[in-house]
C-alpha cells in the first residue's frame, strides 16, 4: 500500500482510530509512553470531555455527521432515563449541546475565525486531513482539524475551560508535540484557535520555535520508549520495573 492509499484509508475514522491506525503511532500516544508504555493500545474509558469535544468539532467542520451523537433529554447521567436510554453508551446531554452551540455560534462570528474556517469554495483548503511521517524511526499519524494550503497554516480547534492558563495547558497536554508531529506531516506552520466555555474568549496562538523544539523532544522520548518495548529484541515487558530514589 502505498502512501496515497494509507491516507486515503485513514480519512475513515473506523480506520483512523481502529486496528489499521494503530499500526503509526499518534500524539494521543505520548502520555502513555511516558507513564505506562505496557498500556499501549488498550481501549480508553470513555471521557465526557472528548465527547462534548468532539461535538464540537463536527459542529464546526462536519455538520452533516452531528446526526452521529446521541443526545439524551435528562438533566445528568445520574437520572433513570439516562440509564435506561443510554444503555451504557457514553451520551451527551441536551444542555452540553446547548452550550457547544453557543460555543460555535461565538466563533464563527468573529471575522478571523470564520475567514480562516469557512474559506470560500474556490479556496485551497482540507478539513479533518490525515497524513503519515517516519519521525525518529517510527511512523507517526495525525489528523489536522483545517489544512490552509493559501495561508500555508494547519489549524487545530480547541475549547479551555481557562483561556487565561491556555499556555500551561498547551504544555501539559502535549499541545507542543502536537504542533511538532503536524508541522512535520503537512509542513506548514501550526496555531491553535480556541474558545473560552466559560467566558467565550477567543484566542489564537502561535508556536515558538521553543515550542516545536520541545514537542519533537517529546516525540523523541516516545519513540525511544516504543523502541524499548516494542521493537528491542529479547525484551521482556513482565520485567520492567521502574527503580527511583526517594528525596
Amino acid at each position: 500500500m502505498n502512501l496515497n492509499e494509507i491516507i486515503e484509508k485513514l480519512r475513515d475514522d473506523k480506520h483512523y482510530y481502529g486496528d489499521f491506525g494503530k499500526k503509526y503511532r499518534s500524539n494521543s500516544d505520548i502520555w502513555t509512553l511516558f507513564n505506562n508504555p505496557l498500556s499501549l493500545g488498550e481501549s480508553q474509558k470513555p471521557n465526557i470531555h472528548f465527547l462534548i469535544g468532539g461535538y464540537f468539532h463536527t459542529a464546526i467542520l462536519e455538520p452533516d455527521k452531528l446526526k452521529n451523537f446521541r443526545i439524551i433529554e435528562a438533566t445528568s447521567r445520574n437520572t433513570k432515563k439516562y440509564k435506561e436510554i443510554s444503555n451504557g453508551e457514553m451520551c451527551l446531554l441536551r444542555h452540553e449541546v446547548d452550550l457547544v452551540e453557543v460555543l460555535v455560534e461565538k466563533m464563527m462570528s468573529n471575522d478571523v475565525c470564520k475567514d480562516l474556517i469557512s474559506m470560500p469554495q474556490w479556496a485551497n483548503v482540507d478539513y479533518e486531513l490525515p497524513g503519515v511521517k517516519e519521525l525518529f524511526g517510527n511512523m507517526w499519524k495525525g489528523k489536522a482539524d483545517i489544512v490552509n494550503h493559501d495561508e500555508k497554516l494547519i489549524i487545530d480547534l480547541k475549547t479551555t475551560s481557562d483561556i487565561s492558563k491556555f499556555q500551561s495547558s498547551a504544555w501539559r497536554y502535549n499541545y507542543d508535540s502536537q504542533a511538532y508531529i503536524y508541522r512535520e506531516l503537512f509542513g506548514y506552520e501550526f496555531i491553535f484557535m480556541v474558545i473560552d466555555k466559560n467566558t467565550h474568549q477567543i484566542g489564537i496562538f502561535d508556536c515558538s520555535p521553543s515550542f516545536y523544539k520541545t514537542g519533537g523532544e517529546k516525540v523523541q522520548r516516545a519513540s525511544e520508549a516504543y523502541d524499548l518495548f516494542y521493537n528491542t529484541e529479547g525484551f521482556d515487558p513482565k520485567q520492567y520495573f521502574i527503580q527511583k530514589t526517594l528525596n
